[in-house]
């Protein structure tokens, strides 16, 4: 009899009611990126809406201007950190005693990293080379970390720049004076923020592994918990990386984003070739290869910068007070160096702060 009663209720619907609960339900499932099954269809996982659509030359973001140091480095102060206590920049490759990198009759290069390819003596040479710049004295000691992908933050000491082995980390912090801090790039992204009131410091190393795992934030917390730095008193500089022009990625790491951020997908474009060859006579681009694994059509980007940028405000960090230097380390290869671009085969930058020495 039960049954029978729920029949009737079931039947006595009406056909715009199971409409309006039929479009509830396919909402539900469009957020979830599925599609209700109909006429005995299995349901199937599709894209959800399109992004933004662009051409490379929309997203990148120019080059700055690079300093020439007395010794021949060329470097990148930050604009408007004119702090007399402060010591803060980033790393070209022009500038050198490196050859690993450079073709034969180019002039040598600053690669500041200990690569396979290059000599330890060539980047200690460069090393020197590019505290100097910075600071005026070779002998600034240099605190350096393991880097991998992490979100670790150690907090750096002077006695730091004589291990043996660098600790491994992705972040340092410190408001010790006369020590420099750095961060080595090929393509990530390196943010610097300091303490204007408390004399702190801190350098970055945000990959888009870093970003998910939210380095830059919780570096900032440990600023505030480790040395009572307030966020209104905090400005930042986000130096150069791979630019959203030219960042193409997979969708797992969409999916790592979303997962993470509520904005997640506010970071992602579609970008298209804007070859003109390639846009005149796009049949002499085809291939055979499965769809979604051709180089033609639009390819899903993502922009770190920003990434870090939203991250530092969401630690409390003004927008007024964080700069973007710019610079593309793919596009601008003449001036950075990308491991994208060279395949795996590239020198490293480094970002450096430091607070200065009396």
């Amino acid at each position: 009899m039960a049954r029978i009663k729920v029949a009737m209720r079931i039947s006595s619907r009406s056909n715009a009611d199971l409409a309006v609960e039929l479009q509830a339900l396919d909402t539900v499932f469009a957020q979830a990126g599925l599609v209700r099954s109909r006429r005995g269809k299995a349901a199937a996982g599709v894209r959800p809406a399109r992004f933004d659509r662009a051409a490379p030359e929309e997203l990148l973001r120019p080059a700055p201007t690079p300093r020439v140091a007395a010794n021949g480095v060329r470097w990148l102060p930050v604009p408007r950190w004119g702090y007399s206590w402060l010591w803060s920049g980033f790393s070209t490759r022009a500038g050198g005693v490196s050859r690993a990198y450079c073709a034969a009759g180019a002039p040598a290069e600053l690669n500041l990293g200990f690569t396979e390819d290059d000599s330890r003596e060539a980047v200690a040479a460069n090393r020197r080379l590019l505290v100097e710049a910075v600071t005026g004295d070779a002998r600034t000691p240099l605190v350096c970390v393991r880097q991998f992908h992490s979100n670790l933050v150690v907090r750096a000491m002077a006695a730091d720049a004589v291990r043996e082995r660098p600790r491994r980390a992705d972040g340092l912090i410190s408001d010790e004076a006369g020590v420099l801090l750095a961060v080595q790039t090929a393509d990530c992204i390196p943010v610097l923020v300091t303490d204007r009131k408390r004399h702190v410091v801190a350098a970055f190393h945000a990959g888009w592994r870093g970003t998910v795992k939210r380095i830059v934030e919780m570096g900032v917390g440990r600023m505030r918990l480790e040395f009572g730095s307030r966020p209104e008193d905090l400005i930042a500089a986000i130096g150069p990386g791979i630019g959203a022009c030219c960042y193409a990625v997979g969708e797992e790491v969409l999916s790592e984003f979303e997962s993470q951020f509520g904005y997640g997908r506010e970071l992602f474009r579609e970008v298209y070739d804007a070859d003109d060859v390639r846009m005149k006579y796009p049949m002499l681009f085809l291939t055979q290869r499965a769809p979604g694994h051709s180089p033609t059509g639009p390819s899903l980007h993502v922009d770190l910068i920003e990434a870090n940028r939203r991250q530092l405000l969401s630690a409390g960090v003004a927008a007024r007070s964080i700069q973007v230097v710019g610079g593309c380390t793919q596009c601008h290869g003449d001036l950075f160096y990308s491991h994208r671009a060279s395949r795996g085969r590239a020198g490293r930058m480094m970002a450096v702060i430091g607070i200065r020495g009396s």
